[in-house]
């Protein structure tokens, strides 16, 4: 896709983002945004993947370390034909596919259950090593979360990846700044990011702004050269990023808007849409 295709979809993405939780009343809109540019660069550009066939050995495999940020994941999902967008109406309902968190068992497509934060990428390496064992080509990709970088378990994992030269991974990390809690800063800092992945043997990019397709599309084409070695993309983003009121603000990590919120919301999305077209 061009990158303007691409922003038109990030966009479509950010209204079902909404869609769902509004419909919900629950969920975590903040870090689907900030995300959301990131999950329709993987679906609709990145990876191997097929929607009719997402068993397929060969494809590649993506793991939502920051399982929270569940309808960024569905969205993109749905809008790359998984399942009927329509059905993120239903995010979060009794019976319904699409979990709080992503459930393997409940959704094709889905490579891995998560939610609890540091796990994710664990899965991911295993993956990877799996591909490595078997002769596989496929890639494996894990997005987590700025603030998930306080469990330990990541890099339990990163010292395992780096150690056996998994190059048949990459991991991102969704830099937005802010946690639940607040500034990832203050609450438990995780800085320098890209210097403890190069401690652990990682290649690492870092993308001024991840919520820009060209920089997103530079950051993945550098990530193909690298041999040798895993890769870690650390991109900065903006939370809640498209929606004027959530924008930066950690109340929005996991508190769904109220009917008038939505539809400034909506028309903020429909806003940057019409600009698109403009293009």
């Amino acid at each position: 896709m061009t990158t303007l295709e691409l922003q038109k979809m990030a966009n479509e993405v950010r209204k079902s983002i909404l869609i769902g939780v509004h419909s919900a009343k629950a969920g975590h809109p903040g870090g689907s945004l900030s995300a959301a540019d990131v999950f329709t660069y993987l679906y609709f550009e990145e990876m191997n993947i097929d929607p009719a066939d997402p068993k397929n050995p060969d494809r590649d495999r993506f793991v939502l370390s920051k399982g929270h940020t569940a309808p960024g994941y569905y969205a993109a999902m749905a809008h790359r034909g998984y399942f009927p967008v329509e059905d993120m109406k239903t995010l979060r309902k009794i019976g319904s596919h699409l979990q709080g968190h992503p459930c393997m068992q409940h959704l094709p497509g889905v490579d891995m259950s998560s939610g609890s934060l540091g796990q994710g990428i664990s899965a991911a390496v295993g993956m990877a090593v799996a591909g490595k064992l078997d002769n596989k080509s496929y890639h494996v990709y894990t997005l987590l979360g700025d603030g998930e970088l306080q469990e330990g378990q990541v890099w339990e994992a990163a010292m395992f990846a780096g150690h056996r030269k998994l190059d048949n991974l990459t991991v991102i990390v969704d830099n937005n700044g802010l946690q639940i809690d607040g500034n990832i800063a203050d609450v438990c800092s995780p800085y320098p990011i890209d210097k403890k992945f190069e401690a652990f043997n990682f290649h690492v990019i870092n993308v001024a702004d991840g919520n820009d397709m060209d920089q997103l599309r530079a950051a993945f084409a550098e990530a193909k050269t690298v041999k040798g070695m895993p890769v870690a993309i650390i991109m900065k983003t903006v939370k809640g990023k498209g929606v004027s009121f959530m924008e930066n603000q950690a109340s929005w990590h996991g508190t769904a808007p109220n009917d008038e919120q939505f539809a400034v919301a909506m028309a903020d999305l429909e806003k940057v849409g019409e600009a698109l077209c403009q293009k």
